[in-house]
């Protein structure tokens, strides 16, 4: 059988006759399948090669996230996109699975931040509306000095306020209050915006200073020295001076968002001052003048009662003196009172010696006390003052008392307590209700009624007859005095005549009796009578002539 098969199959009878087998040729068709599998598999390659890392990322919320579309970006450059979104098992945040390239796992450190950029207003800056039409994206942060590889993060909430490549220096703020301070508020240098506030750390148990951490950046940190001095410039400062109405506003940005500046004090005469360290814990003051202030480390402690209103005063108002600031008001309590004294004021200050002319000598352990034992024996008292009616604001100010009551300086667990006296409206209020209290104490009833009774004594005596008489005899004696007068000329002209005459005669006579005999010197006595009679006769006619009136008047000196 198998012969016959043989036999039957032409192929085999060829090959036993001994003719070759022709190989089968290669085909260019052959080429394009091959290209394509080594195309697919590179592409395979490039695709496990070129794949990074899958991190997690936690947010409180994923707004604006969509799996597939949101990317992760550092400077505009795509680093990664979201694969998805889940919710936390315990439902408290969001999880966002990034699928990110290779090749930056070493960007993934502990130090790494993530937050979504998107349209955002803070005060009076805008950002992130660029992502208005591209939608939102996640930022990445690599951080500075990161050593520990991760791949799941908590992603911030707000954009932080420095990227970690910014030149600059961080440094650490001390307050007792937070006022309208905030993230991102700006820092000033010479009115210049040199950084800003990156945020505040709260107490433990909410007692305490609150720390600001702030970064100034190059290369403006070179500026902050070793003594330089921060205050608040937040919202709009008014006030009243002797240029009357002062508005004082930084920028508009810290009407809204608040802010700060620094600066070396006035009074610092180190050119050579170190540079302030990273770091660094300075204090922050409440404005620029109490930051200069500081000036004046010496301070002695003092207090006063009053017993009026101490409206408009409080922590922090001022002490002064002939309207020089001569220290500060640290506290102001109500005291009910005892059985030695009752309701009243107290009012805590602290004196700064160093504000005084001569106050080099303030150092000295008794100086304080030894001024204001001396001004207060001179009669210096404490009294509260309006510094504005517009306002309300008041001051402590110390005036000197005309006669005052005899004062002594007191101590009372080492606080000078100086006496006090009315003032302001106060003290006109209390001046004039003395005056009034001593005014309801004159008897002006009594004093009425004597003059009363004196007013009626005095008609009685004018209606009495012996006063009518008299009257009556008086214009008598003026009308004969009148008549007198009238005749002055007629008669006084030929008396004097006569007198002249007589003396003539006299002198005649006396040179008929010549010699020295005693009727001769009565004769010589006689003339010089009559003739001193005539010459006063004379002068008394020349001032009648010129006052007719002193026969009423009498003689004028």
């Amino acid at each position: 059988m198998s012969d016959d098969i043989r036999d039957t199959d032409p192929t085999s009878r060829h090959n036993e006759v001994g003719a070759t087998v022709r190989p089968t040729r290669f085909s260019i068709l052959w080429i394009i399948p091959i290209l394509a599998v080594i195309i697919s598999g590179w592409l395979v390659w490039q695709h496990f090669a070129t794949q990074g890392p899958r991190i997690t990322i936690s947010f409180d919320a994923a707004d604006g996230i969509v799996p597939g579309q949101t990317q992760v970006k550092n400077k505009a450059v795509t680093l990664g996109v979201v694969r998805s979104v889940d919710l936390s098992p315990d439902m408290s945040h969001a999880d966002v699975t990034v699928q990110m390239n290779g090749g930056i796992e070493d960007l993934l450190t502990d130090r790494t931040r993530f937050w979504v950029v998107r349209p955002r207003i803070n005060g009076t800056s805008i950002t992130g509306l660029e992502t208005l039409l591209s939608g939102a994206y996640i930022a990445l942060d690599p951080g500075r000095d990161g050593k520990h590889y991760r791949n799941h993060f908590k992603g911030l909430e707000t954009p932080p306020g420095v990227r970690s490549d910014q030149p600059g220096s961080n440094y650490w703020l001390v307050t007792p209050r937070l006022e309208s301070l905030g993230s991102g508020a700006p820092i000033f240098f010479r009115d210049l915006e040199v950084g800003e506030v990156l945020g505040y750390t709260m107490p433990p148990g909410g007692v305490g200073p609150i720390l600001l951490q702030v970064f100034i950046r190059a290369p403006y940190d070179s500026y902050l020295k070793a003594d330089s001095r921060f205050w608040n410039v937040s919202g709009m400062q008014l006030g009243f001076g002797a240029g009357g109405l002062q508005v004082r506003l930084q920028s508009l940005q810290t009407l809204f968002s608040g802010g700060l500046a620094f600066g070396r004090p006035s009074y610092s005469r180190n050119m050579n001052a170190p540079m302030a360290k990273p770091n660094s814990v300075f204090r922050l003051y409440g404005s620029a003048e109490e930051a200069d202030n500081t000036r004046y480390h010496q301070r002695f402690k003092a207090a006063t009662y009053v017993d009026t209103s101490v409206g408009g005063l409080v922590e922090g108002s001022k002490v002064t003196m002939f309207g020089i600031q001569v220290g500060l008001v640290t506290g102001v309590q109500l005291d009910i009172g005892d059985g030695h004294h009752g309701p009243r004021v107290r009012v805590d200050m602290d004196l700064e010696p160093g504000r005084v002319a001569g106050g080099e000598e303030a150092g000295r352990p008794d100086y304080g006390h030894q001024i204001l034992t001396s001004l207060v024996a001179r009669g210096m008292r404490a009294s509260v003052q309006t510094v504005s009616f517009l306002t309300g604001e008041s001051m402590i100010s110390f005036g000197f008392v005309h006669n005052a009551k005899p004062g002594a300086l007191i101590y009372d667990n080492d606080v000078a307590i100086l006496p006090s006296q009315p003032g302001g409206f106060d003290g006109v209020i209390q001046s004039v209700s003395t005056i009034t209290n001593r005014l309801s104490a004159v008897p002006f009833e009594k004093i009425g009624n004597h003059l009363n009774d004196l007013l009626a004594g005095a008609d009685q005596r004018v209606r009495s007859p012996e006063l009518t008489h008299s009257m009556v005899a008086l214009q008598g004696a003026l009308s004969a005095l009148n008549r007198l007068m009238d005749h002055a000329d007629e008669h006084l002209p030929a008396l004097m005549q006569s007198m002249q005459d007589a003396t003539s005669q006299a002198r005649v006579l006396m040179a008929a009796y010549s010699g020295d005999t005693d009727f001769h010197r009565n004769l010589e006595m006689f003339v010089q009578q009559l003739t001193r009679a005539t010459r006063s006769m004379h002068q008394l006619m020349d001032y009648v002539n010129h006052h007719p009136s002193a026969f009423i008047t009498g003689r004028r000196n």
